[in-house]
């Protein structure tokens, strides 16, 4: 489950910004591209063709990012990248929410109503305006207090993870190395305090809540590994319907369209004419943060969709409520009906299972749509999930 194993992903990627992004960018006379996203949306920012996970991970953690977009004619040479893509997003989105939470179990605790109380001129609240980098020469000054710290929080949860019988040595592991990356992403902030309040009663009690968090957040990490062989899954039966529909319609029932799936060959010469042709697939992470509209936030929603001009017919007739030829379902239903050749039904349908269960017991709500349009072959599917 650990994402980011690679220090350098091979995709074709567009990171779309927030607000805060785009004028940290252009503050810093950084070159920002205005896109057309694949949903028909102006949006400005970057493109990469290969990049360092921990550097999309941090400006995820600063709330830099709105969007994160890949296109390509098929993904399945790129199945390790395209997962390792998937769960650096999802930890990333996890490493800010747990950030957020734990910085607002601060604000709240009774070690700001003291910080408070002592110092009236430099109240401590949700919208004080912090300076991280001298908060850092602070810290880097006092590194040993910041150790035990940090020492305080973890020991307790390393000793529970170790005495768990019901955990493989492979998954204790897991949860070792997750345990410590949860806490090296906290603000500088969160450090200052706990080092100045260290060995109150206070302090003691907001540690507990602070671990009852972390332990929380470890159980949510499952839904990365889940959510990226549920995406990979559901990008192999869209690639494969994409190619049946291409040698389809350049053969003309000359040729089975199922022969494609299985002769190698032939395989890679259409995929060769649908790269000329900019066929393309796309899967998106929209990532909806405290920059979000009210009821939008924190919220993950993954979508995978085929070419854009055929999006674009999708996307007006469902603004435009033309129900004709439009079949909307859910995940489950879609896999149900898919034949048997055309994707492994039973392997989505575990993967389904597993990532239902996954959220259902870290109270994360799951929502998948799926929209066809059956004469086009096109299938738009959304994944949605609150946290």
């Amino acid at each position: 489950m650990k994402g980011g194993k690679k220090t350098i992903l091979n995709l074709p990627l567009k990171i779309l910004f927030t607000e805060e992004g785009i004028n940290f960018f252009i503050t810093n006379n950084k070159k920002l591209n205005k896109f057309k996203t694949a949903d028909d949306l102006d949006a400005y920012g970057i493109f990469l063709d290969k990049f360092s996970p921990a550097s999309i991970q941090q400006m995820m953690l600063i709330d830099y990012v709105s969007k994160i977009e890949v296109s390509s004619t098929e993904f399945m040479s790129k199945r390790q990248d395209v997962m390792d893509l998937s769960k650096l997003v999802v930890y990333g989105f996890l490493y800010r929410q747990f950030d957020n939470k734990i910085f607002s179990e601060i604000i709240g605790s009774e070690l700001i109503t003291q910080w408070n109380r002592l110092n009236p001129g430099s109240i401590l609240d949700e919208k004080s305006s912090i300076n991280d980098k001298y908060l850092q020469k602070v810290l880097a000054g006092n590194k040993s207090i910041v150790d035990e710290v940090k020492q305080d929080i973890l020991n307790p949860v390393i000793s529970r993870i170790n005495t768990n019988a019901s955990l493989l040595p492979a998954e204790k592991n897991i949860y070792l190395f997750l345990s410590e990356k949860y806490l090296e992403k906290l603000r500088p902030f969160i450090w200052f305090i706990l080092s100045r309040f260290k060995g109150s009663s206070e302090y003691h009690n907001l540690l507990s809540n602070l671990r009852n968090i972390l332990q929380n957040y470890m159980e949510k990490s499952k839904i990365a590994e889940y959510l990226s062989l549920m995406i990979l899954e559901l990008l192999s039966n869209a690639e494969n319907t994409n190619l049946q529909n291409y040698a389809e319609k350049i053969y003309k029932g000359n040729v089975d369209p199922k022969t494609v799936l299985y002769d190698q060959t032939l395989r890679n010469q259409i995929l060769a004419e649908m790269a000329r042709q900019n066929e393309k697939l796309y899967l998106s992470w929209k990532i909806k943060g405290k920059s979000s509209s009210v009821g939008t936030s924190n919220r993950l929603e993954v979508t995978i969709y085929n070419r854009e001009s055929e999006y674009q017919d999708l996307k007006k007739t469902i603004n435009d409520k033309k129900m004709i030829n439009l079949k909307e379902k859910n995940l489950m239903e879609f896999y149900k009906e898919l034949p048997a050749a055309q994707t492994n039904t039973e392997l989505g349908l575990y993967y389904l299972s597993y990532l239902n269960d996954a959220c259902e017991k870290v109270k994360v709500r799951f929502e998948s749509n799926v929209s066809q349009i059956r004469s086009s072959g096109l299938t738009v599917i959304t994944l949605n999930l609150s946290f």
